[in-house]
């Protein structure tokens, strides 16, 4: 039986240090992952199958990301960009600094530098200064943390399973996540157009409209009119409703999801930017009921920057007035 818990936030800040990219595909993930060696599944018309094959269980044990700054894609290399370290990287042989408040992947850790160690994020500067307020205190604040719904791309980066439903005959994509406020999203493929005005009502999950490149083995999808409600990662890469993500779905291997978005946000970079990993098939798991908002907790834990609680018991019966 699987346990769930709400990360709580508490190491001290530490030296940033480099996180490395997976030596291999499929190494993003928890645990050894077997179906790497198995050959790509395909649909009838021979479009790559992004889920379970007739017959069989599964979903995708999507990691836990904590700072999409680490997953930043050089284009000169195809891999992350390494974090600017606090007095350079670790000597071999040293080890390791502290592992960031919150955990996650990333293998050795690192510390909270904020904007200062992600020099090829293109932060305008006030969103590098709310990056840096949330790295200072440790993402206090984290909406995910209050069982609000992870927006965009850090769906594919909260460490729950995931499933991903094609209905070829519906022309539309179905993705379900048993974490993330145990949210879906609907992806049509029928060639529609993003709502245009006042149609386009600003979400946590925003529209998307989403088509296959590379022959059928890539899944594209466009989205935007997002709302501001939500960050990009744990660490707390901010954005605005002027967020345009493109996501690319492709599976190399029958064990391995590989996820990529490029982030296009006027409002808070000065250019685009891509992050990538990989996402494991667990081949024997099924999808169970998880409510975040159910005792939690940290909410009543949780007081602003002079003390005070950011949220109240309810100590009287409404009714009752």
């Amino acid at each position: 039986m699987r346990s769930h818990r709400i990360v709580a936030v508490g190491a001290a800040v530490g030296a940033v240090v480099v996180l490395l990219w997976p030596a291999t595909p499929g190494a993003q993930g928890r645990g050894a992952n077997p179906a790497a060696s198995m050959p790509t599944p395909k649909l009838a018309d021979g479009t790559v199958n992004l889920g379970r094959v007739p017959g069989e269980k599964g979903y995708w044990n999507t990691p836990y990301i904590t700072n999409m700054g680490a997953r930043v894609i050089d284009p000169s290399t195809g891999k992350p960009f390494p974090l600017v370290t606090k007095g350079g990287a670790p000597a071999r042989g040293e080890a390791a600094a502290p592992a960031p408040a919150g955990g996650g992947e990333g293998g050795g850790g690192g510390g909270r530098g904020g904007a200062p160690a992600e020099p090829f994020v293109p932060f305008q500067p006030w969103a590098a200064s709310v990056y840096n307020y949330n790295s200072k205190n440790q993402s206090h604040y984290d909406p995910e943390g209050f069982c609000l719904p992870p927006g965009g791309p850090r769906l594919m980066a909260t460490p729950y399973p995931m499933e991903i439903i094609q209905l070829p005959d519906q022309k539309r994509v179905l993705m379900i996540f048993e974490g993330a406020a145990h949210i879906w999203r609907e992806i049509p493929l029928d060639g529609r157009e993003h709502p245009k005005g006042d149609a386009l009502n600003p979400t946590y999950l925003g529209d998307s409209v989403g088509h296959y490149e590379d022959n059928g083995q890539t899944l594209v999808v466009d989205v935007v009119g997002f709302n501001e409600n939500s960050w990009l990662d744990y660490f707390g890469h901010p954005h605005t409703d002027l967020l345009h993500v493109i996501e690319k779905f492709s599976r190399p291997n029958k064990g391995t999801l590989h996820y990529e978005a490029t982030f296009d946000d006027p409002g808070a970079y000065t250019k685009p930017w891509t992050a990538a990993w990989d996402i494991t098939w667990n081949p024997t798991g099924e999808i169970t009921e998880y409510i975040c908002q159910e005792n939690n907790r940290l909410l009543l834990a949780i007081t602003d920057d002079l003390g005070e609680p950011l949220f109240k018991r309810r100590t009287e019966d409404p009714k009752q007035k």
